[in-house]
């Protein structure tokens, strides 16, 4: 595990750390109002809520918002294996495949549940320098725990050289 991952935890588990670290990072997530309901070195929920700014014409949220909150569940879980880490780590999505099951209203939660995934994909891209690839998937489901839409992530890690 990333010896910083604690630290990491800490700065988005507090409410207004995590607001500036969006308005920072990923200001469209910020705007459309993503929030982290639980993170673990294992598990990252994303809460997104139906609104004005997260709703499409159909009375329902915009796929888009859907795929920021899937991705973010999947890419906190990253984050916080690369944060600080010795060699540097660089990440990035390759492609992405999604199944939309039921209509996204009122309060959706996106759950990704590959931590050890990510960070033995990692762990084995500092060990061998090569880039691994892993696909994460991230579920979201509305709050009668309905399934409304399965994101499947790729991810690329690759541990830079000096």
């Amino acid at each position: 595990m990333n010896p910083n991952f604690k630290q990491f935890s800490a700065l988005i588990s507090n409410p207004i750390f995590f607001r500036f670290f969006l308005f920072q990072k990923l200001p469209a997530a910020f705007f459309a109002g993503l929030r982290i309901a639980h993170f673990d070195v294992n598990t990252c929920t994303v809460k997104i809520k139906y609104s004005w700014f997260s709703k499409n014409p159909f009375k329902s949220i915009y796929f888009a918002v859907e795929a920021m909150a899937a991705e973010m569940c999947s890419g906190m879980l990253a984050f916080g294996q690369v944060y600080k880490r010795n060699p540097k780590i660089s990440m990035l999505v390759v492609k992405m495949e999604v199944n939309f099951i039921k209509k996204a209203t009122g309060t959706v939660f996106f759950t990704c549940e590959d931590g050890a995934l990510i960070q033995a994909a990692i762990n084995e891209s500092i060990e061998t320098g090569e880039g691994k690839t892993i696909v994460s998937m991230s579920k979201g489901k509305n709050s009668a725990n309905e399934t409304v839409a399965e994101f499947l992530i790729t991810w690329s890690f690759k541990a830079k050289t000096s």
